[in-house]
């Protein structure tokens, strides 16, 4: 699990701040491969995954921006490297806020060529964690270039890394 910086142990530590509850559902928007959503049912949770171009068990195929569930349908989102390459990280906030539970927890990790926080504050979610995780983010591209693997992030100009936790209000 290393499609995105800090692999496994960084999904975990969002997943721990996120402090959802047990067998709580979970969304992951731009979720790929599907091993975010194999990891969140191994730890006990109902998850699914969505994926324009889905690549594993339990990820369908759809568009995150305009995803086929109910309003208020997860009691949590979690997303990682995918918000940015949608094309339209503000409709992406916007999307995971609609489908979320009154009270639901977004989970976000993303490249930034805007402030991600003041983009889900107007979304309408409270943060309750954020923090720049650029350095780690640089390492991580460092070694994608590396491996060759580096059309997995469409860099242009100056950037951050944050991961971001935030709240739909009641």
């Amino acid at each position: 699990m290393n499609r995105h910086p800090g692999g496994e142990a960084h999904t975990r530590r969002m997943i721990a701040l996120a402090a959802l509850k047990p067998h709580a559902s979970v969304l992951d928007m731009g979720a790929g491969t599907g091993e975010t959503v194999r990891l969140l049912r191994e730890l006990g949770y109902d998850a699914c995954g969505i994926d324009i171009q889905p690549r594993g068990e339990n990820v369908m195929s759809g568009d995150m921006l305009r995803t086929p569930f109910p309003d208020g349908s997860f009691d949590g989102v979690i997303s990682q490297c995918a918000f940015y390459v949608s094309g339209d990280t503000d409709a992406a906030l916007r999307e995971a806020y609609r489908v979320l539970k009154p009270d639901g927890v977004l989970m976000l990790s993303d490249v930034c060529f805007t402030d991600m926080g003041e983009a889900a504050e107007t979304a309408g979610f409270e943060i309750i964690h954020r923090e720049d995780m650029t350095a780690e983010w640089r390492e991580y591209y460092i070694e994608a270039i590396w491996r060759g693997d580096t059309d997995c992030i469409p860099v242009k100009g100056k950037c951050t890394y944050e991961m971001l936790i935030g709240r739909k209000g009641k």
